[in-house]
């Protein structure tokens, strides 16, 4: 895969498929593989690019405090890179707020915006819970002992009861001890910082809000303060899931993506 310089980061990324450009910025505790179900499904209509930012995967870590205008710049220096003027962004939690202030800082390089289960700022629960993740890997240094506590933040009770299998191999997954523990928690503390509520006002392109309606962590009330904020907005409510509907109801959320990119396309 191969690898560009953005000016203070290095950013890891892959490319698939051939048409108008698609971003995908993912969150907190992932990396560009968590958008695997989606290049698939989007690569054969057009050109899609996802990355890891900056603390994830095999992009540059982040040793010092950053901001989430620190992470758009480096993700708007990558377009640059790839020689992109426009694109789809969709960002999934911490990669939707990117996605605003990228639309606050070159809203004319942004042709439309999707957000799942995504934050202009963190509501007093959402805050507590990043807080509390941030304090638990500090205490025990490890990913296997901090992933049992935050798994059952991720999805609805219903698919947490009748999944054990899938939630055994995310719990593997977000169990890898080669992330840097570092690197997450300053971008935890990005997430918290995190609050464009006022700005948002001045994003003038189409935004297609997607929520989890049982998220603790990006919740119905932090999802209606952006529906509230942004001057055009659509409004996705997934009634069965948390903060993995991408997962929990895949078919819905795909197909939610797939429209809203040919709405805007």
């Amino acid at each position: 895969m191969p690898i560009v310089n953005t000016g203070r980061f290095d950013i890891n990324y892959v490319e698939e498929g051939e048409g108008f450009p698609i971003i995908l910025i993912h969150g907190l505790a992932g990396d560009h593989t968590a958008w695997f179900p989606q290049i698939a499904a989007l690569k054969n209509k057009y050109r899609v690019i996802a990355f890891d930012n900056p603390g994830s995967g095999k992009s540059s870590k982040v040793q010092n405090p950053v901001s989430s205008a620190d992470l758009a710049d480096a993700t708007l220096g990558l377009m640059d890179k790839l020689s992109i003027k426009k694109a789809h962004v969709v960002g999934r939690s911490m990669g939707g707020a990117i996605a605003q202030q990228m639309a606050l800082r070159s809203q004319d390089s942004i042709q439309s915006m999707a957000m799942a289960a995504s934050f202009a700022r963190l509501d007093p629960l959402g805050s507590q819970i990043i807080k509390n993740m941030q304090q638990l890997l500090s205490w025990r240094k490890s990913w296997s002992e901090w992933a049992p506590h935050a798994v059952n933040l991720f999805v609805a009770p219903e698919f947490f009861n009748e999944n054990p299998d899938l939630i055994k191999n995310i719990t593997m997954l977000i169990s890898d001890e080669s992330r840097d523990m570092i690197s997450y928690d300053h971008l935890a503390t990005t997430c918290l910082e995190h609050n464009v509520i006022d700005e948002l006002g001045s994003i003038k392109t189409p935004t297609l809000v997607m929520a989890g309606k049982f998220d603790p962590i990006c919740s119905m009330t932090a999802q209606k303060w952006m529906v509230d904020a942004l001057p055009d907005v659509e409004l996705t409510v997934f009634e069965k899931s948390s903060h993995f509907f991408l997962m929990e109801e895949s078919l819905k959320a795909l197909t939610a993506i797939e429209n809203w990119l040919e709405q805007n396309s």
